[in-house]
């Protein structure tokens, strides 16, 4: 299973930078969080995942407040694969939101959730940026995790 990086401060070398983001719906939460993925991403993780809809925003948020203070770890760890101003893309080893759920005592279908809302942001942009069937090859051994900036 992969790894969820420390807090440590740092920076990072850029692999791609993406444009803009045309279209999207990135949401500025009460809470101070936001969430970096495109309504339509939510409307399909809403339908798809056994997760409550009302459930969804919140677990999103939650799962930013863990990812947002370890992007810069994430930046020197793992590849990025799209970097916009609002968001980050990375590709991370099997298992990562795995591990987590387990940091955030979450039960396995809101993992999943979480899963599927940060693979299909990827698979969104990855069409949009006519490289989806790359990005579809690399979601078969690895994960995805979008960080709001």
């Amino acid at each position: 299973m992969g790894e969820v990086p420390s807090d440590d401060p740092g920076g990072g070398d850029d692999v791609n930078e993406g444009g803009g983001r045309g279209g999207s719906s990135e949401r500025e939460e009460p809470s101070g969080h936001e969430i970096p993925l495109d309504g339509d991403v939510l409307l399909y993780t809403g339908a798809t995942a056994s997760v409550a809809p009302e459930r969804l925003a919140p677990l999103l948020r939650d799962a930013q407040a863990h990812l947002g203070p370890r992007r810069d770890t994430y930046r020197r760890t793992y590849e990025r694969v799209f970097a916009e101003e609002e968001r980050d893309v990375f590709l991370v080893p099997e298992g990562h939101w795995t591990d987590v759920g387990d940091a955030l005592d979450l039960p396995e279908r809101e993992v999943d959730a979480l899963r599927r809302a940060h693979a299909q942001q990827l698979r969104r942009l990855g069409a949009s940026a006519d490289r989806r069937s790359e990005l579809e090859t690399a979601l078969e051994i690895r994960e995805a995790v979008v960080i709001g900036r």
